[in-house]
Formats: C-alpha cells, structure tokens, sequence
C-alpha cells in the first residue's frame, strides 16, 4: 500500500522520535516501502541579530542538522534499511509538506506532542500537515505519563 514513507524527526525532542521510529520501520518492513527521514531547521528570523552571525551561519546549522540526523537517527535503522536522510530549512509544516511532495510520499508519519493553549490558538505542525498534506498521515502519540 505505501512505497514512500516520510518521518519527521524534531531533533529537539528525542522522546518524540523514539516512538515515531518503530512504526515507520514496522510500516516500511510490511509494505516494502522506501524510508525518508526529514528533520527541519527554523528560520532564525532574527532581523538585526543576523548581523552579529557568521556569514554562513545558515550553512553552519544546516550541516551540523544533517550530521544529527545521519549519526543519531538513521544509525538506528536496521541492517538492509537505508533512509534518505533530508534537512529541510523554514516553517516546520511547510517543509514537511515540500518534502512529502518532492518524495512523492504517500505517507507522512510524525509525533506530536499533547496540545498546549497556545496551539488551540495557533495550530500545531501536525494540525497543519494533516489539514494540507496531499497523502495519509499518521501522528503517533506518547500516552501521557509514559
């Protein structure tokens, strides 16, 4: 049923990754599918503090991303598996959904977090992606107090 499979993986919330990974391993085992991995760096849109940055400051933090990602996510992946690993940069959401369409994901699969106030408000990323992603989605939850 699924051949490209996209994990988001937010390096600054391990836990959240450590649940989502099992299932697209599990997802990826039973369908045979292709294994993306996406992980995103903010914008820093910081104005007049870009100034004080180095002049490849962006470069820096998208290399040092890539790193994390090859070194921390992808060495978890079994024996036989490879993952396309992706370093998005800009809005969560939008990223995630660039890069489900640039992979031609037909599943998009991420943690989230248990909402606050501030995303009955906003939204959160995983509200978005499922409200705009062109194919399934599955959000994968930590139970609270696990």
């Amino acid at each position: 049923m699924y051949k490209e499979i996209l994990l988001t993986v937010d390096r600054e919330h391990e836990a959240s990754w450590r649940i989502s990974l099992p299932v697209a391993l599990q997802q990826c085992k039973a369908f045979g599918a292709r294994l993306h991995l996406l992980t995103v760096v903010h914008e820093l849109g910081v104005g007049d503090v870009a100034s004080f940055l180095p002049m490849d400051f962006d470069r820096q933090l998208l290399d040092k991303a890539s790193r994390w990602l090859h070194e921390t996510v992808a060495a978890q992946l079994p024996d036989g598996l490879q993952a396309q690993c992706v370093v998005g940069h800009g809005k969560v959401y939008a990223e995630i959904l660039r890069v489900a369409r640039e992979t031609a994901a037909d599943l998009i699969i991420m943690a989230s977090h248990h909402p606050e106030v501030s995303d009955y408000l906003l939204g959160s990323n995983a509200a978005h992606v499922v409200r705009h992603a062109e194919c399934s989605v599955l959000v994968v939850r930590q139970r609270r107090g696990a």
